[in-house]
């Protein structure tokens, strides 16, 4: 019974950091785009990366880009949380 905590807390934080991972990836990318979008020899390349991850992140989300975000994150969230349930049950802890 002492494990199930230690369990959920393993669970959680691996949700969390899942989410928060590609979230921080994308965000990562729009900003170096845009950065690379204020110099002015590389003003048509930063836009048109800027563009296509915006493009990108609409297709997922239904035309919405901060919503295809919140959709890639929760999937990975999800993800990582069954990989860790996954290890937790191939590897169990001796008590």
């Amino acid at each position: 019974m002492s494990i199930f905590p230690d369990f959920l807390r393993s669970v959680l934080l691996t949700m969390v950091l899942s989410f928060l991972t590609p979230i921080l990836v994308i965000s990562f990318g729009l900003a170096s785009s845009a950065i690379i979008g204020c110099l002015p020899f590389l003003e048509t390349i930063g836009q048109f990366s800027c563009q296509q991850i915006l493009q990108f992140l609409a297709t997922f989300g239904s035309g919405h880009p901060l919503q295809g975000s919140l959709i890639i994150g929760i999937t990975c969230s999800l993800v990582g949380g069954l990989f860790d349930t996954y290890a937790s049950y191939q590897s169990p802890r001796s008590q």
